[in-house]
């Protein structure tokens, strides 16, 4: 029989897998069966190159970009500081300094 884990909540060793969820009998608290930790390491994002991308890192980018709905042009090697990585059809959110915020896939960029 496999060992549950305790309720992060309030410590009761009495939990029970109900579906996705653990619940706790004693606290109520319900908890997904996946840690942080496991969450993180599922979803790793990598540069054009290879190189783990993570929160706060500076990218360049490796190829000119058109912006949507503009005529504005990412250049390359236009240099972005401190990406934050998101969920979607692009990797990345960031600023730009000209153009503003916005998303950019991890393939057109190269960790500085």
């Amino acid at each position: 029989m496999s060992q549950l884990p305790a309720c992060p909540q309030c410590g009761s060793e009495f939990t029970y897998q109900d579906g996705a969820l653990f619940v706790c009998p004693e606290c109520a608290h319900e908890w997904s069966g996946e840690t942080a930790a496991a969450v993180e390491e599922a979803r790793v994002v990598r540069d054009a190159v290879g190189n783990v991308l993570q929160d706060g890192d500076s990218v360049t980018v490796i190829k000119d970009l058109k912006v949507k709905g503009s005529s504005l042009v990412v250049k390359v090697g236009t240099k972005v500081k401190n990406i934050r990585l998101v969920d979607g059809d692009h990797d990345i959110d960031c600023k730009i300094d000209g153009i503003g915020a916005m998303g950019l896939k991890s393939e057109f960029v190269k960790k500085a």
